[in-house]
């Protein structure tokens, strides 16, 4: 009996992998076809991790090392239901062992003496890094990647996302505009305002599109049209209205006064005089 060895799997949970994990894992694969690595015998052979689904997989592989060895004797007659499942004729499994204890965090270097990848990689990066993260993810909910002109400014957020998160100062809560240094750098250069079609989310601007459309409709009506073909003509009408109609009291009073001037002048001639109260 033969027997060739291979990579074992575990059926589980797989973990997914963040952006800078990738980004890690594809920068570690090219510097590897430049490095030269010994092969330790002593190591274990690397396991890999398979997303379980219940469809495909039976529940007895989920969380073990599942390996399946090539043998050439049949190992059915040696089967007994008894001691195992059907499902696991030709399989060995093994319980995936505890992951070692994590070694304690090595003190980051002195940012006054160390060089500048260390300070790059120990005081800059454990910050910036997942601040992009959240950049990108908030950009992919703004749908960034799928417009050329949205409102949303990756700047603006990365800022406001250091100011909170600073490892040096807690309990931020400050908004952008609120933030010292951005009031003030605003109040010597203000920006302009973002046009409409930036400022509207994508609900108010179709309540004013289906808005205006439904006003275009109505406005087309026959009876509608009439109607203000019939507005516009009285307005036309009676342009100026407000000023003919003082126009037309100051005549009336510059009358009366005339008729009450006529009457004093004619009692006056005749000895009469104007009664009094």
């Amino acid at each position: 009996m033969t027997q060739h060895l291979s990579s074992p799997k575990v059926y589980g949970e797989k973990k997914v992998k963040s952006l800078w994990e990738q980004i890690c894992e594809e920068f570690a694969a090219q510097k590897a076809d430049y490095d030269d690595h010994d092969i330790d015998d002593s190591s274990s052979i690397a396991t890999d991790v398979t997303q379980y689904s219940a469809s495909r997989h039976t529940p007895i592989v989920y969380g073990k090392m599942v390996h399946k060895p090539q043998i050439d004797s049949s190992i059915s007659h040696e089967f007994d239901p008894a001691l195992s499942h059907p499902a696991a004729v030709g399989l060995t499994m093994l319980s995936k062992p505890p992951s070692p204890p994590s070694p304690p965090p090595i003190p980051p270097p002195d940012p006054k003496t160390c060089s500048p990848q260390e300070f790059l990689e120990n005081h800059i990066f454990p910050t910036l890094i997942p601040g992009m993260i959240e950049m990108l993810n908030q950009a992919k909910h703004e749908r960034c990647f799928e417009r050329k002109r949205t409102r949303f400014n990756a700047c603006d957020f990365l800022t406001e996302y250091l100011y909170k998160n600073n490892p040096k100062v807690q309990h931020r809560k400050e908004s952008l505009w609120e933030i010292p240094f951005v009031k003030s750098w605003n109040n010597e250069h203000p920006r302009e305002p973002l046009p409409l079609s930036l400022q509207w989310s994508e609900e108010e601007a179709a309540i004013k599109i289906q808005s205006f459309f439904r006003g275009f409709l109505v406005r087309n009506d026959p009876e509608v049209t009439e109607l203000r073909a019939w507005q516009r003509e009285w307005r036309e009408e009676n342009n100026g209205i407000r000023h003919k109609v003082e126009q037309f009291w100051e005549e009336q009073e510059t009358k009366s006064i005339e008729a009450k001037s006529g009457r004093s002048s004619r009692n006056s001639k005749h000895g009469k005089s104007p009664k009094t109260r």
